[in-house]
């Protein structure tokens, strides 16, 4: 096979197209954003640990007449004729996703991660049941049961998190907690999680607990197709996962299960929660999954986590503090405590300074979750930039100099950070951007 354009270690090629002419004639205000939003990501350096960079492959699927189609259903069962292709395409999808994490059976149909989520609940249990996941200000998700969520309404959530002294999940009190409750389904993952989750712990505890355990890796999708990061799918019954991040798809979302969970998982994707599933999205889901399967993204798995751990032991000899002391993957999270600065003001400070970044709560952070203490960061989309390791004392430093500019109010000093920025920027091209 040969490799994708994008999936090399070195600087990325950008790709080459024309700047939208259909959209330009037809709608020129917006082809003006987009042509604004692409000049931002070339010239940044965006730290989002849930945002990257797709392949002009990835772009042009999504882009394509499948868009024109609606496919009610599944591959060879469809509520609609001429679905000659789009069958075909989705079971490209399907078997790509099975073969790539060795699980026995994928679904690529949810529209996103939560919906992928909220199909899990229907197909696993009733309204007013317990459920657990790891509470939101210690890193979890939204979708997990916590309160403000649906999640958290129709079902009665109960939460763990992490210790305090450590900031590691303490999966002893997990096991009691569990034991206690008797969740129906227990997730795993989090958004905001820097350390290697223990899924086979996690299994040990749902089976004596008696619980359907699911993995969300949304965010180390992309690390455990590399090789990166230790697979959940020996230990769990459900692996739910977006497409971007670190798996470099488009948005989209996909449910993977073992085979005995399979007609429950369909069946509350379609027709439980969805109707028609978004074909153009399943074709780029499709290419991104190619692509992950060659050698070089691989390469580009490991050479994320190694980026992330370059860059958490250069903002600790900074003085910075670091949630659970440092990463074992993709993402950092910063407390700003000791720097006396908010993380609202420091994230707004980079982001003048061409350093994209998230304002993120903290364990038992004593800030309101809109003005926490902290900043979340990762290294997926300079990676995919080509930058290594030997860049990281850089960025490192213009995170330093960006966040006491934006507590000292120093705007020449932010606006002397965005020059250097875009300076490196511009000798690293982005994936899918055009030249």
């Amino acid at each position: 096979m040969t490799t994708p354009p994008a999936q090399h270690a070195g600087p990325a090629a950008p790709h080459t197209r024309t700047a939208h002419p259909a959209l330009s004639a037809t709608d020129p205000e917006l082809a003006a954003l987009v042509g604004a939003e692409e000049r931002l990501q070339a010239a940044t350096l965006r730290l989002i640990p849930s945002e990257n960079y797709v392949s002009g492959a990835v772009l042009e699927a999504s882009g394509t007449v499948l868009q024109n189609k609606y496919s009610e259903g599944y591959p060879g069962r469809r509520y609609y004729e001429g679905q000659q292709n789009i069958d075909q395409v989705e079971q490209l999808a399907v078997d790509r996703a099975k073969a790539l994490f060795g699980v026995e059976h994928a679904n690529v149909q949810p529209y996103s991660g939560s919906p992928a989520n909220l199909a899990v609940y229907l197909a696993f249990a009733e309204p007013g049941d317990t459920v657990m996941g790891m509470a939101l200000p210690m890193g979890g998700h939204l979708t997990h049961g916590w309160g403000v969520s649906a999640t958290g309404k129709w079902f009665r959530g109960v939460q763990y998190g992490v210790r305090q002294d450590t900031g590691l999940i303490d999966y002893d009190e997990v096991r009691e907690l569990a034991l206690k409750e008797r969740p129906k389904v227990i997730f795993c993952g989090g958004t905001a999680l820097p350390r290697t989750i223990d899924f086979a712990a996690f299994g040990e505890i749902a089976r004596e607990s008696g619980a359907v355990l699911v993995a969300d890796v949304a965010h180390i999708a992309g690390l455990i197709a590399g090789g990166a990061h230790p697979s959940p799918v020996p230990h769990v019954d459900v692996v739910s996962t977006t497409t971007h991040k670190t798996l470099r798809g488009p948005r989209g979302a996909m449910l993977m299960s073992r085979e005995q969970h399979a007609k429950a998982i369909d069946k509350a994707v379609f027709p439980g929660l969805q109707g028609g599933p978004h074909n153009q999205t399943t074709a780029a889901i499709a290419v991104a999954l190619h692509e992950a399967a060659q050698p070089a993204f691989r390469d580009y798995a490991h050479a994320v986590v190694a980026n992330a751990k370059a860059l958490a032991d250069a903002l600790l000899e900074r003085g910075f503090t670091l949630v659970s002391g440092g990463t074992d993957n993709h993402l950092i999270l910063i407390d700003l405590t000791p720097q006396d600065v908010p993380g609202k003001v420091a994230a707004q400070a980079l982001d003048r300074a061409g350093i994209v970044v998230n304002y993120n709560t903290v364990p038992y952070d004593t800030r309101k979750p809109f003005d926490p203490s902290g900043i979340r960061i990762g290294t997926p989309s300079l990676t995919s930039r080509g930058l290594g390791t030997e860049h990281m004392a850089a960025v490192a430093d213009w995170i330093q100099r960006g966040v006491a500019a934006g507590r000292s109010g120093d705007e020449d000093g932010i606006a002397a950070i965005r020059a250097e920025v875009a300076e490196l920027m511009a000798a690293y091209p982005a994936p899918g951007l055009p030249a």
